[in-house]
């Protein structure tokens, strides 16, 4: 990944969800990746990641 460390963009991208909560997870990671200019081919990764983190916030709140 350009100019980041693979951890840092994680743990960004979960805190992004937390605050942001996306209903589409995928163009949400879309406009990370532009914004943040991260490197191709991370896209399926990092989706699956923001899907996770949605889904333990789901579970916690009941």
């Amino acid at each position: 990944m350009a100019k980041h460390s693979q951890n840092e963009v994680k743990e960004s991208l979960k805190e992004l969800t937390r605050i942001f909560q996306p209903k589409d997870p995928r163009k949400f990671v879309k406009e990370y990746i532009r914004k943040y200019r991260i490197t191709g081919g991370y896209e399926d990764e990092l989706t699956s990641l923001v899907e996770d983190e949605l889904g333990r916030m789901n579970s916690s709140v009941g």
